[in-house]
């Protein structure tokens, strides 16, 4: 693949308006940050959606009007979305935006490959809830986008490919930074990298301020970098500057073209991942 892969992550489950001005929240603010984003060099988006206060949700109608918002003005960029554990608990709430159809499928969807602590909540993934979802997406033709924040959430991604619930070539973001996983160290990261499986394509991801030192070296080291308010609201690690999605990938791009890089486009960010275009 010529370039790299850019994952713009706009929006998560945690962040308010009381927190950042900037987070996109309704269906109209993630389709515009979207497209400004995509302008910029996005090829891969990892979507959340929120109810009308605000609130995480999982509503397959919220994520058709999001996907097909930004797919009226752009059919290629790779649109995923978020089955997180930090919220919903069972298995049909969690799935509901597989069951999306047509020009309104996702291309992919998040796997968060074990259970995890963040700093004031957890992800439950159990391993019936990641089996069912893995096989659910083989079933659809639904990407996943593997979620790894230790060395045990990769030895399952293995598991899983051995087990025919998982086909390559896969797509991991290793998130590092979190208070309870592996920290951004480049001890940590080479652990993780000499696990990958055969072929897999990885970028960087930190969670709070580790966000710039792992984009960094998924340029450096990885196929490209995940970014967005949904890991850090702030352009500095002292908080003093607060960031858009617009701000962190201008930020992303500008550092890669200094290491002599590009983003993929699109179209060639799925071709590298197998997924087919939009019909």
């Amino acid at each position: 693949m010529t370039g790299f892969f850019l994952n713009l992550a706009p929006t998560g489950l945690v962040p308010t308006r009381a927190m950042s001005a900037q987070v996109p929240l309704s269906v109209d603010e993630i389709v515009a940050d979207a497209r400004q984003c995509i302008a910029l060099g996005v090829n891969m988006l990892h979507l959340h959606v929120r109810d009308e206060h605000g609130r995480p949700s999982h509503d397959k109608d919220t994520y058709a009007r999001v996907i097909g918002g930004i797919r009226e003005f752009n059919d290629e960029v790779i649109i995923g979305v978020s089955l997180s554990g930090r919220q919903a608990r069972h298995f049909e709430e969690r799935a509901a935006p597989l069951g999306l159809t047509g020009d309104l499928r996702p291309d992919m969807a998040s796997l968060t490959l074990s259970s995890l602590n963040f700093r004031q909540d957890a992800s439950i993934n159990s391993p019936e809830m990641v089996q069912r979802l893995a096989a659910r997406m083989l079933e659809t033709g639904i990407k996943p986008e593997l979620e790894v924040f230790d060395a045990g959430m990769l030895n399952y991604a293995r598991y899983l490919l051995d087990h025919g619930l998982l086909e390559g070539p896969c797509y991991f973001n290793l998130l590092l930074g979190n208070i309870a996983s592996a920290q951004a160290t480049p001890l940590a990261l080479g652990a993780l990298l000499a696990d990958l499986p055969q072929g897999a394509y990885w970028c960087g991801g930190g969670i709070g301020s580790a966000q710039q030192s792992m984009n960094t070296l998924g340029l450096l080291f990885g196929h490209g970098a995940r970014v967005g308010l949904e890991d850090y609201l702030w352009l500095d690690e002292g908080r003093t500057q607060p960031a858009s999605n617009a701000d962190l990938v201008k930020r992303l791009v500008a550092m890669a073209a200094l290491l002599g890089k590009v983003p993929a486009s699109p179209a060639q960010a799925r071709q590298a991942l197998g997924i087919k275009p939009i019909a």
